[in-house]
């Protein structure tokens, strides 16, 4: 068996190159003679532009030429496009948030592009931008995710009443009806899944260079999958045939969901070197990022559960008021909608759901997907109900849950909102890990706790989320001159460690050692088309890789049988060696592709070698399962949390390699706990300016937030994909927040009596609600 077999916990082959200094991301990308650039943006959330004086700043040392909205209307370009269509509740259409990419007479959000400014350096180019004079006439802003829909709030465009993008809704609506007028009691709990500032470790450098010979642009940009943005980018915004722009991506420093999407400094920095015929590079300081990132989540939902005498829901309702910013993103329509909202049911029989989300426009940096994009926040709500609704029924958190749970012989299992659970035994997955985590000797550590003046706490949060389908990935798998192989795919890693996943696959499936096997991503002259997003890679691409490699297993069968003299029946295929049943002869699969270069061995309309392509297309999405249990205690003087055991089980179908699925869950649940307990997104209620626009001010998690995580896993295969997968990329951050509050709740409920808290719950805030009790009960 090849040393890079599936299932092996094969360390990664890129580490050694990221890890020496050796990566190549897009700041490193230097091209003589490159402008540098800088970009002046709104210092205001809401404000009418009257004027843009440049003169000064066009006077200024080294600066080539400075660029104002005036300039980009007068190229005809066009706005950034919001993609996915939205179909309201009354049939209608959602509505468009015209965004050029730099302002032209309003400005939306603190951090708005403005002008764009190029100098021979990048400090001239900055200092050049501080002389631009911007007469603004301010405007009243909101920041509020619910109050600005509202009557009377302020309006960010007059052909958007009450600022409300989309009004959507999804699931039977007379059935929830019925089911609450009926029902033994109802629970209703307001739920806030707070704004994230994503915080990739590398922000988002732009460079293009532009090749006069051939009017070609090359854009390089920290991306997951250049593919997505680059006929937009040229057909929408720069009115260009996309085969005059080539997009590159090479090593990047994470995204989060946050890099899939365009940007006005992509569209400004390829505009601009197309006018200067000449290379130009822009690189955003970090408080830039703050601003200009898309952020995550940010949604405010009023959730009513229609129960039976013994605990079971029979119906949820939920009105959800999602935060869009100050425009609609490239995807932020589809998050709170179709991506994840159809996973409110979570693991539970609930036989009916209604849910209307809102899409409310205010002045803030414009959210799209953070990770998970709609799935965490689907399972937070679902799990603070099941919760809330445990409490109120005087039922544990694991009996209430034993009582609507999916069984297992129900799968093929369809929830009310669509979504077909192909495997799953949730019962079991949440016993192994209550007993992992002690839970029956909980009441004991709970006393000692409190002898010490401690509150203690546990929780748990069950999770599943829909991902691993969507759009096609293809594998371009070819043998080089030198007998390596090259696998060229759409996909792009940030992090993930694509270059060992796949090389894993393909090494498994025709015999070459994975140190021959060279993964290629990020270019739209090289690859095909795809991207990185939903935990789809590997159950997508990684299919494609392995439904490839077998179809090259195959050919190679029959052009060995030939040169070997034998029926392609008798040949058999193991360890990258082609054998004739019952003799010693055999070929290497280098071999076999030496002796397709002769005809004689090649069948009628056989092409030589064995390079193969392979689009797969998923027919259904994957659904990933979890169990995470939080025992967490609270320091009633200071308010603060210490999380002092974490236990999860998961079921993740077959596993590729088992080191880096527990680094994906390992990151995720940092992410989600920092959710949870830390991060933090404040915009001022009166200026709308990002009161946390740095590492000063955002609730960054940190090293000692988490314990060592006690992972395990409890896997049932995926049956709809070859590889019998399920996606893990995004599962950690969504399994980890509804665990923490439900521990925290549950440390608090002794002392304040609360049955629910929202996040984030930081210090301020649970000392702020331990005091507001002891005042109540006095």
């Amino acid at each position: 068996m090849v040393k890079f077999a599936i299932g092996q916990a094969v360390t990664r082959v890129e580490d050694n190159r990221l890890l020496t200094g050796a990566g190549r991301y897009t700041e490193d990308i230097e091209v003589e003679g490159a402008a540098r650039s800088a970009i002046l943006r709104s210092p205001f959330a809401h404000a009418r532009v009257r004027s843009v004086d440049t003169a000064a700043a066009k006077a200024a040392p080294g600066v080539i030429a400075v660029y104002t909205g005036a300039d980009v209307e007068a190229d005809g370009l066009g706005d950034l496009p919001c993609v996915p269509p939205v179909v309201n509740r009354d049939g209608s259409k959602r509505a468009d948030t015209p965004r050029p990419i730099l302002a032209k007479d309003t400005v939306r959000h603190v951090g708005d592009p403005v002008a764009f400014v190029l100098a021979d350096t990048a400090a001239q180019a900055r200092d050049a931008a501080e002389l631009i004079e911007v007469d603004y006439e301010e405007l009243p802003s909101t920041v509020d995710t619910e109050a600005a829909a509202k009557d009377g709030a302020p309006q960010l465009f007059d052909h958007i009443p009450n600022n409300l993008a989309f009004d959507w809704e999804s699931g039977d609506r007379d059935a929830v009806d019925q089911a609450f007028a009926s029902a033994a009691k109802t629970v209703a709990v307001r739920i806030v899944n707070n704004r994230i500032v994503v915080n990739s470790m590398e922000v988002r450098p732009v460079v293009c260079e532009y090749d006069p010979a051939t009017d070609r642009s090359t854009l390089w940009s920290s991306t997951q999958g250049p593919h997505v943005f680059q006929t937009l980018l040229a057909k929408a915004v720069l009115k260009l045939d996309p085969a005059k722009l080539r997009c590159r991506t090479t090593d990047v420093g994470g995204g989060f969901g946050m890099k899939i999407f365009l940007y006005p400094e992509q569209a400004l920095v390829t505009w601009a070197s197309r006018k200067l015929k000449r290379a130009v590079k822009y690189v955003p300081e970090r408080s830039e990022a703050f601003m200009s990132d898309t952020q995550g989540r940010d949604n405010i939902s009023y959730t009513e559960a229609a129960v039976d005498a013994d605990g079971v829901i029979q119906a949820l309702r939920v009105t959800t008021y999602a935060a869009m910013g100050g425009y609609l993103s490239h995807m932020g329509v589809f998050i709170p909608t179709e991506a994840g909202t159809h996973m409110l049911s979570g693991v539970y029989k609930i036989p009916h759901i209604y849910v209307n989300v809102k899409g409310v426009l205010n002045n803030t940096t414009p959210t799209d997907a953070y990770r998970g994009a709609g799935r965490p926040e689907a399972a937070y709500l679902i799990e603070r109900v099941i919760d809330v609704v445990g409490q109120e029924m005087g039922l544990t958190p694991d009996e209430v849950r034993r009582r609507n749970f999916i069984p297992p012989d129900a799968m093929p299992y369809t929830t009310p909102l669509g979504n077909v659970y192909d495997s799953g035994a949730f019962q079991t997955l949440m016993e192994e890990a209550m007993q992992k985590a002690d839970w029956r000797g909980f009441e004991t550590r709970r006393a000692e706790s409190k002898a010490r003046g401690m509150l203690r706490g546990i929780g748990m949060g069950y999770y599943i989320e829909k991902c691993g389908g969507g759009s096609p990935e293809t594998a371009d798998i070819r043998f080089t001159a030198e007998g390596g192989v090259e696998i060229r795919i759409g996909t792009q890693s940030n992090g993930q460690g694509h270059e060992t996943a796949y090389a894993q696959i393909l090494s498994d499936t025709i015999g070459v050692e994975g140190e021959a096997i060279k993964v290629i991503q990020g270019d739209t002259d090289e690859v095909p088309a795809g991207m990185t997003g939903g935990s789809r890679s590997v159950p997508v691409g990684g299919a494609a890789v392995l439904l490839a490699g077998r179809a090259m297993v195959e050919k190679g069968k029959k052009i060995a049988a030939n040169a070997m003299e034998a029926a392609a029946a008798d040949i058999e295929f193991s360890g990258g060696i082609f054998t004739v049943a019952g003799t010693d002869k055999r070929l290497t699969i280098m071999e076999v592709v030496a002796a397709s270069r002769n005809p004689a061995n090649l069948d009628d309309g056989m092409s030589p070698g064995l390079d193969e392509v392979h689009e797969r297309t998923p027919e259904a999405a994957t659904y990933p399962n979890g169990c995470h249990v939080v025992e967490l205690e609270v320091d009633p003087d200071t308010g603060t949390v210490e999380i002092l055991r974490y236990t999860i089980v998961d079921d993740f179908g077959e596993t590729i390699n088992p080191l880096m699925l527990a680094g994906q869950v390992h990151g995720g649940v940092v992410q989600g706990v920092g959710q949870a307990l830390t991060e933090e997104t404040v915009y001022d209620a009166e200026t709308g300016q990002l009161v946390t626009g740095s590492f000063m001010d955002y609730g960054m998690p940190r090293a000692d937030l988490v314990p060592m995580l006690d992972f395990n896993l409890h896997n049932i295969r995926c049956t709809t994909n070859p590889l019998g997968i399920k996606g893990s990329g995004e599962a950690g951050a969504i399994g980890a927040p509804p665990a923490v509050i439900g521990a925290l709740v549950d440390a608090l409920h002794e002392t304040t009596g609360l049955t629910h808290i929202d996040m984030p719950a930081t210090p301020r805030v649970i000392w702020q609600t331990i005091q507001d009790a002891k005042r109540q009960a006095a």
